[in-house]
């Protein structure tokens, strides 16, 4: 069977695929993303987001538990006012985000990054042979807010749910109650595009019905389209 790597400690994405029924596992990199951007130098919050899912999966990828295996590297970035928003990490950044937020509307950037460990031997028995592909994709999706009050702003924020998310917001937690409309993948915005990965497994040479649990596809088919 083929096997999937998600490079990411993030509960969403794992309980996204979760539900999607992909099989899946999870193996967290080290990456430090401040020392990535430093030495790239990438301030557009569209590529930011693609560098980094891509350092993420090229770190997996690189070890020895990734063998024969294929290696997704995900990362979010909020664009609000051209600037990049990433983890707030404190309460005091987070309120000042919201506040401005409130209202407005940005864009979550989230990119996909997909590493093909897999051997390329056409004897493979490891679900190959694979495809040696490493290819990404970024999918966006305007977010628009609601009127929030102060009140609840530092309500949401002693929840600490803000903290550790790109733009100090989520859509499938206590921060779904301020957002009024979200234009585009609504997945994008939780962390992960199913369909993106779908169409990244796809270059690869894998149906996303290879990775159903319970669902199968001839790799032959993909190959061919």
């Amino acid at each position: 069977m083929t096997r999937l790597i998600l490079a990411s400690q993030s509960p969403a994405r794992t309980k996204l695929l979760g539900n999607a029924g992909i099989a899946h596992e999870v193996l967290v990199s080290d990456v430090d993303e401040d020392a990535v951007q430093a030495r790239y130098g990438v301030t557009d919050p569209h590529d930011t987001a693609l560098l980094l899912a891509r350092a993420k999966a090229e770190a997996v990828a690189s070890l020895s538990e990734s063998e024969g295996a294929l290696v997704l590297g995900c990362d979010s970035v909020f664009e609000f006012d051209g600037e990049a928003h990433g983890k707030p990490y404190t309460a005091d950044v987070a309120r000042e985000r919201m506040l401005r937020m409130s209202g407005s509307m940005g864009v979550l950037h989230t990119g996909h990054w997909l590493v093909d460990c897999r051997d390329t031997d056409a004897g493979s028995t490891d679900g190959g042979p694979g495809s040696g592909a490493t290819l990404g994709a970024v999918s966006s999706a305007e977010v628009h807010f609601m009127e929030m009050t102060e009140e609840e702003i530092d309500a949401y924020i002693a929840t600490e749910e803000p903290l550790l998310c790109a733009g100090s917001f989520t859509i499938d937690g206590y921060g779904g109650a301020f957002i009024r409309k979200v234009d585009g993948d609504p997945h994008a915005v939780v962390g992960l595009s199913v369909s993106t990965l779908r169409s990244l497994l796809r270059q690869a040479g894998v149906g996303v019905t290879e990775l159903w649990t319970g669902g199968a596809a001839d790799p032959a088919e993909i190959r061919a389209e």
